[in-house]
Parts: C-alpha cells; sequence; structure tokens
C-alpha cells in the first residue's frame, strides 16, 4: 500500500458521501488507500480493488508459511521420496 498521506488521504464521512463518485474515481486511478473519519475517528478505509487483492494474497501467502513453519516445528514433515510418491498418486488418480 502506498505511503499515507494525512492531508489528502483522511476524510470526514460528510465530504466522503458528497463526493462518492470523485473519490471512487480517484481510488482506482489516483490513491491506493482513503481514510473515512466518523466524529473525528477513523470509521472505515476504502481501498482499490488490486490494492484487496494484493492484501489478500500477501495474507494468505504469511498464513502458509506460518502453517509451514509450524508443521515443521511439530514434526509433520516428509521426505522428498514420500513427496515423490504422493505427486505420483495423484497425477495417475487424474488420468483416470
Amino acid at each position: 500500500m502506498n505511503n499515507l498521506s494525512i492531508s489528502n488521504d483522511i476524510i470526514p464521512v460528510g465530504e466522503f458521501k458528497a463526493g462518492l463518485a470523485k473519490y471512487l474515481n480517484e481510488i482506482n486511478s489516483v490513491r491506493k488507500q482513503l481514510i473515512i473519519t466518523q466524529n473525528g475517528k477513523p470509521a472505515g478505509v476504502l481501498i482499490s480493488p488490486e490494492e484487496f487483492d494484493k492484501m489478500n494474497y500477501t495474507n494468505k501467502f504469511i498464513e502458509s508459511v506460518l502453517q509451514g513453519l509450524s508443521d515443521s516445528e511439530n514434526g509433520k514433515t516428509q521426505t522428498t521420496s514420500q513427496v515423490k510418491k504422493i505427486l505420483e498418486q495423484r497425477r495417475s488418480n487424474r488420468k483416470k
């Protein structure tokens, strides 16, 4: 995500409502995030679909790495020959 610009990327909810179409266009072309405040406090964040996909992919990748580290620490590992055997079985099952 891009660096946050306090003067440009934080707006009150009233201003957001008044310029909704403008802000949606900006999210997809210029900005990558917009923090919307209510009563002077952050109430929501609007991000582009691309930024959402990137964040989602990154989170899934990190979760996968953490799961692998946890499995390794708990002895849930397989040898290369075991993995090859599993893959060969899966490939032969697909052909059927």
